[in-house]
């Protein structure tokens, strides 16, 4: 029988399951929305509504640059345990998510889960699969990133990803031990110039709290706090930091001439 799409649309809205899932079950029920929402019930689809408040921190952070190393790609997608990350079916769906990502580049995460996929739309299709595995699946994030020389690094199984941008063409290897770098030490800003004047104030404030503590002197502490700064900076700016590779290097020195534009890391 021929199943209205106002129907198909009321039984999506009782129970919160996807398109397909809610069109096959009134077909099965003969177009009754209640034994509609009954089949969707026994078959465990209505669950992935019931699952908005659990935390869902495990999954698999995917990452790429396309061929001409001028535009990355990154995506996490989250599910509750690591045993449901490992599930094929999550591992296809969010391959199929991440392929499209990279095809039609959507502007947020609301355009992303509207566009369709096989099956239905993005949304739909996490629904569908919430509702059939038992868990809370979702995607915590994703972003497209471009630049004269662009690379994309996976670590740790897939639980760390990263994309490096630099201003200068033809220095995707460098990129990519930058991307590297980026992924062992997870700096929080590019340089210190990016730092907030309210961050670098309350470090100050700290210090000199610690400093008068322990009896120094005021000129003496406003050296020593400066010094100290330093070594935060060192901490916390990706040109700041020793180079994994070398030790007495700089990440600042082994740029050169060249510029980080930007960095996104993902991590589970």
């Amino acid at each position: 029988m021929e199943i209205s799409l106002d129907k198909i649309k009321s039984l999506r809205g009782k129970t919160g399951a996807g398109m397909v899932d809610c069109k096959k079950a009134l077909e099965e029920a003969g177009g009754d929305i209640e034994k509609g929402g009954e089949i969707l019930r026994k078959k465990g689809i209505t669950k992935a509504a019931k699952r908005s408040e659990r935390e869902a921190c495990e999954g698999v952070v995917l990452v790429a640059a396309n061929d001409a190393g001028t535009e990355g790609y990154i995506l996490e997608m989250n599910s509750e345990t690591d045993f449901v990350a490992l599930n094929e079916k999550f591992q296809t769906l969010a391959k199929l998510i991440f392929d499209l990502i990279k095809d039609k580049k959507p502007a947020g995460t609301e355009e992303l889960l509207s566009l369709n996929l096989d099956n239905g739309t993005v949304k739909e299709d996490l629904d569908n699969l919430s509702g059939t595995i038992g868990e809370k699946l979702e995607i915590k994030g994703f972003a497209v990133l471009a630049g004269a020389s662009v690379a994309a690094y996976s670590h740790a199984n897939g639980r760390i990803g990263v994309l490096v941008s630099l201003d200068k063409a033809g220095e995707n290897e460098l990129a990519k031990e930058i991307a590297m770098q980026v992924a062992a030490v997870n700096p929080r800003y590019l340089s210190r110039e990016q730092v907030p004047a309210e961050e670098i104030e309350k470090e100050k404030e700290i210090y000199r709290a610690s400093l008068a503590k322990e009896g120094k002197p005021e000129p003496i502490i406003e050296k020593i706090i400066f010094g100290k700064l330093d070594k935060y900076f060192e901490e916390i700016c990706l040109t700041e930091q020793e180079y994994i590779k070398d030790d007495k290097k700089k990440v600042k020195d082994i740029l050169g001439e060249v510029k980080v534009e930007k960095f996104i890391r993902y991590s589970l």
